[in-house]
C-alpha cells in the first residue's frame, strides 16, 4: 500500500500529492495526524474548522468505499506507525512552507528513512513552487510588483484528478476526536463551514456575479464584494489550479473589458498569497523578527491597556471596533479593514506588529503564516514591499472612504446603531456631552491619531537612524 498524509490539503479533488499516490499500482492509505506540536499553535476557532474539514473529507473518503485515518501523535512516530501498520512502502504528502511545518516534515522523513520507507512531497497549496520565480540575483522577489509580472504569465497546471474508488484501500478508522478530546473550549466566534461542498459553493456564487465587480466593491466592508474563500484556501477544502481554472472560465465569461479587468484583480490577490508564501520559504525567522532590519531598534510602546482596548474593539475609532469585533464574533476580518486596524495598532498605538499577529492567529478561523506575517509586516513598516512608515491609514477618512453610510459599523458595534454616519465618523471630533448623549455606552477615542501618526513617524526615524535620539 502507499500512504497520502493530508495536512492542509483536506480535499480529495486537485491534490497533487493524492493523485501522485493514486498512480502508483498500490491501494491509497489516506491518513490525517493530530500532532500535538502542531496543536500547540492552534486556536478553538482554527482547531473547530479542521475537525469540521476532516468530517467532510471523510464523508468523502466513505462515499469512495475507503476512510480517513485520524491518529494523534507526533507525526515522526505515528506516520511511520501507520506506514508500518499497512506495509506501506512509501508515505507522500503535499509541502508546507512554515518553519514549523519544515522541521516536522523533517523529522518524519528521518523516521521514514530508518524505517526503510520512502517519502516524497510535492508542491500542491501554490501554483509555483519557491525558488521557481526569481529576480536575476537572489532566491526570491521582495517586491510584489515585479513577482506578479511573472506570475500572471506563468503557465498554470489543470486540477488534479480525483483518485477512483479502485485507487484507494479498504480501511476503517476511529471516530474523529472532538474539541474537549483535544483540550479545546469551543470558540468564542462562530466558525465559518470549512468543507470542499461549501468551497465548491462559494466559488459559484462569486462567479455568478461579485467577481465582475471585485474590482470596485472589495474593499467596501458592508457589501458583499469578496470571495471570503480565505478559510477554504487556509485548509485546503479546495484546491488553487481548481479556483484559477473557475476565474479563468469567469474571464471568458466576461461582458466587457472591465470585467476581465476585475477577475484579473482577483487573481491578484491570489498572487499575493502565492509571494508571501515564496518569501516565508526563504526567511523561515520572519515569524517573530524584522524583515527589513533597521539601524536602531524600534521603540515600540508598552501599554497592555492601550492593546486589551484593541483586541476588544473598544477604542474609541468606530471602524476599528467594528473589525475588531467582527474577528471577535466570525473568526473573519474584511481585508481593507485588517490593514486598517493593523495601521492602528502598529501607528496610532505604537505597538509591535507581533502582538497583533499573535492576536489574529489566535482568533481568525483562515490563519495562513505567510499571509500573517506578510501583512503584518506590510502594515508595521518592517516587511516587504511594507507600506512606507509615513504614510499612516487616518481611520476617520477610511470610515467615511469605504463605510461611508457606517453599515458596517452599525452590524457590529451596536453601541452605534441609532447614530448617524456623520456622527459616528465624527466621533472624534463630538464634545465629550454630546457623545454621551448619542451613544452613552460608546468609548472616547482613547489616543489622539493627528499626534500619534507624528510620533510614529519620528519612531520610524530613529529607527532609520534619520533622526535624533
Amino acid at each position: 500500500m502507499i500512504v497520502h498524509w493530508h495536512r492542509r490539503d483536506l480535499r480529495p479533488a486537485d491534490n497533487r500529492g493524492l493523485a501522485r499516490a493514486a498512480s502508483s499500482d498500490d491501494p491509497v492509505v489516506p491518513l490525517f495526524v493530530l500532532d500535538p506540536t502542531v496543536l500547540a499553535h492552534a486556536s478553538p476557532v482554527r482547531v473547530a474548522c479542521l475537525l469540521e474539514a476532516l468530517d467532510g473529507l471523510r464523508s468523502q473518503y466513505r462515499d469512495h468505499g475507503s476512510d480517513l485515518l485520524v491518529v494523534r501523535g507526533e507525526a515522526s512516530a505515528a506516520v511511520p506507525r501507520v506506514a508500518a501498520e499497512y506495509d506501506a512502502a512509501t508515505v507522500v504528502w503535499n509541502e508546507d512552507y512554515s518553519g514549523l511545518a519544515r522541521e516536522r516534515d523533517r523529522a518524519v522523513r528521518a523516521a521514514l528513512e530508518d524505517e526503510g520507507v520512502a517519502a516524497e512531497s510535492v508542491h500542491d497549496a501554490i501554483h509555483h513552487e519557491p525558488g521557481s520565480i526569481t529576480p536575476n540575483q537572489g532566491d526570491h522577489y521582495s517586491v510584489f510588483s515585479y513577482f506578479w509580472k511573472k506570475w500572471r504569465d506563468r503557465d498554470k497546471r489543470a486540477p488534479a484528478d480525483e483518485p477512483e474508488a479502485s485507487d484507494l484501500a479498504d480501511v476503517s478508522g476511529e471516530p474523529i476526536p472532538s474539541l474537549a478530546d483535544l483540550g479545546f473550549d469551543e470558540p468564542e466566534a462562530t466558525p465559518p463551514t470549512v468543507t470542499t461542498a461549501a468551497a465548491r459553493e462559494r466559488v459559484a456564487d462569486f462567479r455568478a456575479g461579485p467577481i465582475y465587480d471585485y474590482a470596485d466593491r472589495r474593499d467596501f466592508p458592508a457589501e458583499h464584494g469578496t470571495s471570503r474563500l480565505s478559510p477554504h484556501l487556509k485548509w485546503g477544502t479546495i484546491g488553487p489550479r481548481e479556483l484559477y481554472a473557475a476565474t479563468e472560465r469567469a474571464a471568458d465569461r466576461a461582458e466587457s473589458d472591465g470585467d476581465r479587468e476585475s477577475v484579473r484583480e482577483f487573481q491578484r490577490q491570489l498572487a499575493w498569497r502565492e509571494f508571501y508564501a515564496h518569501v516565508l520559504a526563504f526567511n523561515p525567522e520572519t515569524v517573530t523578527e524584522n524583515f527589513n532590519g533597521y539601524e536602531r531598534e524600534i521603540e515600540w510602546r508598552d501599554d497592555p491597556d492601550a492593546l486589551e482596548a484593541w483586541k476588544a474593539g473598544e477604542t474609541g475609532y468606530p471602524i476599528v471596533d467594528a473589525g475588531m469585533r467582527q474577528l471577535s464574533t466570525e473568526g473573519w476580518m474584511h481585508n481593507r479593514v485588517r490593514m486598517l486596524v493593523a495601521s492602528f495598532l502598529t501607528k496610532d498605538l505604537l505597538t509591535d506588529w507581533w502582538a497583533g499577529y499573535d492576536w489574529f492567529r489566535e482568533m481568525l478561523a483562515d490563519h495562513d503564516t505567510a499571509n500573517d506575517v506578510g501583512g503584518w509586516q506590510w502594515a508595521g513598516s518592517t516587511g516587504t514591499d511594507a507600506q512606507p512608515y509615513f504614510r499612516v491609514f487616518n481611520p476617520m477618512k477610511q470610515g467615511r472612504e469605504y463605510d461611508p453610510d457606517a453599515e458596517y459599523i452599525r452590524e457590529h458595534v451596536p453601541e452605534l446603531a441609532d447614530s448617524t454616519a456623520d456622527e459616528i465618523h465624527g466621533w472624534h471630533d463630538l464634545e465629550p456631552a454630546e457623545c454621551e448623549r448619542i451613544a452613552p455606552d460608546y468609548p472616547a477615542p482613547i489616543v489622539d491619531h493627528a499626534d500619534r501618526r507624528e510620533r510614529a513617524i519620528e519612531l520610524f526615524e530613529r529607527a532609520r537612524g534619520e533622526a535624533p535620539e
